[in-house]
């Protein structure tokens, strides 16, 4: 029963956003996800990146419903600032140890003869 009059109001229709474009978003997600995992935190930051330009570009094409722009934009937002490119870290350079087997390397004066060695 309404108090008002007896006419019911439909809620209106849940937020949506296009299959197409809901599944790419999901799949650039998927690319980050996978990089950071294969421990290429520079690729995830580079993908991360991508995403969030394209999220923008869909949000700015009107192409994501007003009451999913912020939180989808938002949830973007943070994956990036949660990205931090770290490099491999380098193998340090050893010393030939060729050159050192074979009296070229620190032992200058190997080969003199000394005194009494006759």
């Amino acid at each position: 029963m309404s108090a008002c009059g007896g006419t019911q109001h439909a809620a209106p229709p849940p937020p949506t956003i296009s299959r197409s474009l809901a599944s790419s978003l999901a799949t650039q997600s998927d690319a980050v996800a996978a990089a950071l995992a294969a421990g290429n935190s520079c690729r995830a930051l580079t993908l991360a990146r991508t995403l969030q330009r394209r999220t923008i570009a869909a949000i700015n094409q009107h192409r994501v419903d007003a009451a999913l722009q912020e939180q989808l934009a938002s949830a973007v937002n943070a994956l990036v600032a949660r990205v931090h490119c770290a490099p491999p870290p380098v193998a340090p350079v050893h010393e030939d140890k060729h050159d050192e087997e074979h009296g070229r390397g620190k032992h200058k004066g190997h080969d003199k003869k000394h005194d009494g060695d006759d």
